[in-house]
């Protein structure tokens, strides 16, 4: 077979990637990807410029989708893979990280804990309305003197007769403003426990954080705990130490794995467009040599970390995907998407700073995905460890 035999690659596909997703996968992105582009890119600079989120009517969508909880089996849950989630989470964040984020910290951050160590009653209590989009939810671990070390943690929870009385606060907290119920983790004497705390219980307040620069499509807030009065059904009875927020976290790192490929994604096909409109001296800069050079480099940024997303998830959905392996993933796919959204900024020009192109507002997004979920040099230190053996956070 000649060279002249073969297709010239797809530059949206320049590996050829989508042949390693069954036909299910394939369908689940695509619709995705469809109610992305339709429903959230006309509006999304929009609401990112104002800062705001339609989030009741989102929330009712995405629980149409089966969207909410995905990953999980059972109680109102579509139940899907891990890899099907994760390319939903690449899709969505295509769109904005902050719509991603909403998914992500509904289904892996407030439905996982109740699936994974509530008890019987909570599930059902919460988790089929969760899915359908009918209560939004909030996870409340950083602190604002303790970001990337929870187990120093203040928040305190001490039992008072048959309930619990909370003290503390909690900070940047994503949909915290807009939650109907937020799951709290708090020191006790029996270990860190999680609560189950509706928004509107005495003593409770999440005022939001405004004057944000990055994540503008997306509500975050503070959360104000006053002798927050919590019964004992209300407590999760499944963990009682930081294995229980840890193991929430990586959850939703792993969605992030992917989602920074959709961001990514986004801004390289933008600036692939924009080279091929945008002239200069009677050319298209899409023909000059450096404009070239930071396509491909973009080009094959996405594409390799798309391939090592999946990998990840295929790992996971195999039960064999360790926490050091998730921090691998959200450690190179963010810094490698922000890496690209710089130089998708730099192909438009003064036009890259504007709204009517996405690159600047996912490059500005990413600067906040870079932090958290673990911060860049917590995740460095994490796999610093696994291969020396030594840890050194201290």
């Amino acid at each position: 077979m000649s060279e002249t035999d073969f297709e010239k690659p797809d530059p949206h596909d320049f590996l050829g990637i989508d042949s390693l997703l069954s036909d299910e996968e394939a369908l689940l992105r695509d619709t995705v990807r469809s109610y992305v582009e339709n429903e959230i890119n006309p509006h999304v600079a929009e609401w990112w410029d104002e800062g705001r989120i339609p989030h009741q009517d989102l929330a009712a969508a995405f629980g149409e989708l089966g969207m909410l909880g995905m990953h999980l089996e059972g109680y109102g849950c579509a139940g899907t893979s891990a890899t099907q989630y994760g390319l939903a989470c690449l899709e969505l964040e295509a769109g904005d990280s902050g719509i991603r984020s909403f998914v992500s910290v509904q289904g892996s951050l407030v439905m996982f804990p109740i699936w994974k160590f509530g008890s019987e009653e909570q599930k059902q209590s919460w988790l089929p309305r969760m899915a359908k989009g009918e209560v939004i939810g909030c996870f409340g671990l950083t602190e604002a003197d303790s970001g990337s070390d929870p187990s120093s943690m203040r928040t305190s929870a001490r039992k008072d007769g048959a309930d619990w009385l909370i003290n503390g606060s909690k900070m940047w907290i994503t949909n915290g403003s807009i939650a109907d119920v937020a799951i709290v983790w708090a020191r006790t004497d029996q270990g860190v426990r999680g609560f189950i705390v509706p928004t509107d219980t005495p003593g409770f307040s999440a005022p939001e954080i405004k004057m944000k620069a990055s994540l503008r499509a997306s509500v975050t807030s503070e959360l104000i705990l006053d002798d927050v009065r919590v019964p004992e059904e209300l407590v999760l009875p499944g963990v009682a130490s930081m294995r229980g927020p840890l193991s929430c976290l990586n959850e939703a790192r792993f969605g992030i794995a992917f989602g920074a490929m959709g961001a990514a994604r986004s801004c390289y096909e933008t600036a692939l467009s924009y080279s091929k409109e945008r002239e200069q001296f009677g050319t298209p800069i899409g023909a000059f040599q450096l404009t070239q050079r930071k396509l491909v480099e973009m080009m094959v940024a996405v594409q390799r970390g798309t391939l090592l997303a999946i990998h990840l998830g295929r790992r996971k959905d195999e039960g064999d995907l360790s926490p050091e392996q998730v921090s691998f993933g959200k450690f190179d796919n963010v810094r490698n998407a922000l890496e690209v959204a710089r130089t998708a900024r730099s192909v438009l020009g003064a036009n890259g700073i504007t709204l009517e192109y996405p690159v600047f507002r996912h490059m500005a997004n990413l600067e906040t995905v870079y932090t958290y979920e673990g911060t860049h040099e917590i995740h460095t230190l994490v796999m610093g460890q696994a291969i020396t053996g030594h840890q050194a956070f201290n």
